[in-house]
């Protein structure tokens, strides 16, 4: 017979309490069920008895108050959890006391401590984590999908890297492979050419792994997952074989890569995460944002410039981080192409992600810092019908296709390009910081990774 769960309930005073006493008697009735305490989180409607005795005594259970019956005690319930190493958190309130925004921050604070959190009609369930890495590790993760964390990624690679830890990336992505694949950035000359034969494969060439590899001249290893949770769980996923693999590898330090806002289910000693300053700051600020932005040890700001975001919206985001997760480092940057090839003094069709709105900004910096001269421009990378028109348009006059290693970017773009005699030349993105030293930023991911490798050793 398997153990009975440890429940802790909450509850209000907007119920009579026989009804309550009658719904925890119903909960302990279930096999396998025993409630270990109550946290009564406000209302005072139909609470007719004049102490906090009296509702011990009516509900027949330990319950514990918070300091004011009108608010609901977020941190007193955490603390229970803990106190009697609960097992779930049932809720029995409901509105007024709580609404849609404050139960997701119940629910933010339950899943931080690995329990899940249940109601009548719903369940939340902390994520999964393979606790199967043998070496140190960080975990990159991100609040939604085109914030950056490809670019960060093998940005960080790179820093790492300069510092002799030899790190290896491990990405998971929508588009990646059935088995894990081992790409050799640091042995294999990844030109256009040999993307296209990947291509041709079936290979699915501008998935994460294969641009962490380009970028960053590492090891990498490509993964697939489908779906993404609310919490940040995926669906499916070969991940775990994936950081087994990273075991056996020869690399020192281990960076887990996530896919959009779905995190990886793989154990790591530190959490780098990317908030989008372009996001709705709803989905930064309620919802299950404040969870992942609470498993930060450095948050990196991304996308931090007008029409994006403004000056005010981007010091509302990092005084919002700073309140919830005051431990956490928060740097605030910007994107900026840079070619891995030169382009001077030629003619260019420039394909990106980035939305229309920034172009003029990319632009410049291309044509002041890398010489060339961009005659056109396709924000559609993730649209193939429109990333082929574009390129029709401008295919008489560019001389260079220069694009991201993403979405269309091998099976349209390079290869549209290459039939039309194009030269093909690969683009990264490089985090800038919008205040203060640019040496911050490497700084700060070399503290995470120190930390990773401090916290790894204490494990051994």
């Amino acid at each position: 017979m398997s153990a009975l769960r440890r429940m802790v309930c909450l509850v209000d005073g907007e119920h009579y309490l026989p009804v309550t006493k009658s719904a925890l008697d119903t909960l302990d009735s279930l096999e396998h069920n025993e409630v270990v305490a109550v946290v009564f989180i406000g209302g005072t409607e139909k609470l007719r008895e004049a102490s906090d005795e009296g509702v011990v005594e009516k509900l027949g259970r330990p319950v514990h108050f918070g300091d004011d019956h009108h608010k609901i005690p977020y941190n007193l319930i955490g603390e229970i959890i803990e106190q009697y190493h609960a097992d779930v958190v049932m809720d029995l309130s409901d509105e007024p006391i709580v609404d849609y925004s404050k139960r997701f921050k119940i629910a933010s604070i339950v899943l931080e401590r690995g329990v899940p959190y249940e109601g009548p009609d719903f369940k939340f369930y902390p994520l999964s984590e393979h606790d199967v890495l043998k070496k140190p590790s960080v975990k990159i993760l991100g609040t939604g999908k085109r914030i950056g964390k490809t670019a960060v990624s093998a940005f960080a690679a790179r820093i790492i890297h300069k510092k002799q830890y030899n790190p290896c990336v491990v990405a998971m992505g929508r588009g990646g492979p059935e088995e894990p694949e081992i790409v050799r950035g640091d042995l294999i000359d990844i030109t256009p050419a040999f993307l296209m034969e990947q291509s041709n494969k079936g290979v699915h060439a501008a998935s994460d792994h294969w641009e962490d590899a380009l970028m960053s001249r590492i090891l990498t290893i490509g993964c697939r997952r489908c779906g993404g949770g609310m919490v940040g769980d995926v669906f499916i996923t070969n991940m775990k074989k994936g950081a087994q693999l990273a075991n056996e590898v020869a690399a020192d330090f281990v960076i887990i890569e996530g896919s959009g806002a779905a995190i990886p289910p793989i154990k790591t000693d530190k959490h780098i995460v990317l908030v989008g300053a372009n996001q709705p700051i709803i989905n930064i600020e309620r919802f299950f944002g404040p969870f992942r932005i609470n498993l930060a040890d450095l948050v990196i700001i991304t996308m931090c410039e007008e029409p994006m975001a403004s000056p005010e919206k981007i010091k509302s985001i990092e005084k919002f981080i700073n309140r919830i997760n005051p431990k956490a480092t928060v740097i605030s940057t910007v994107f900026r192409p840079k070619p891995l090839e030169s382009v001077d003094h030629k003619k260019v069709l420039f394909a990106t992600t980035a939305p229309d709105s920034i172009k003029n900004v990319l632009i410049e910096h291309l044509e002041s810092k890398y010489g060339c001269k961009v005659v056109g421009t396709t924000p559609h990378l993730s649209n193939r019908p429109l990333l082929q028109k574009d390129i029709e348009k401008h295919i008489g006059e560019a001389e260079v296709m220069l694009t991201e290693l993403k979405a269309a970017a091998v099976d349209v773009a390079t290869k549209d390009a290459l039939e039309a005699g194009l030269e093909v030349v690969y683009c990264d993105n490089i985090p800038h910081v919008i205040e203060g030293d640019y040496e911050s930023l490497p700084d700060a991911i070399i503290k995470v990774v120190n930390d990773s490798i401090a916290d790894f050793n204490q494990k051994k």
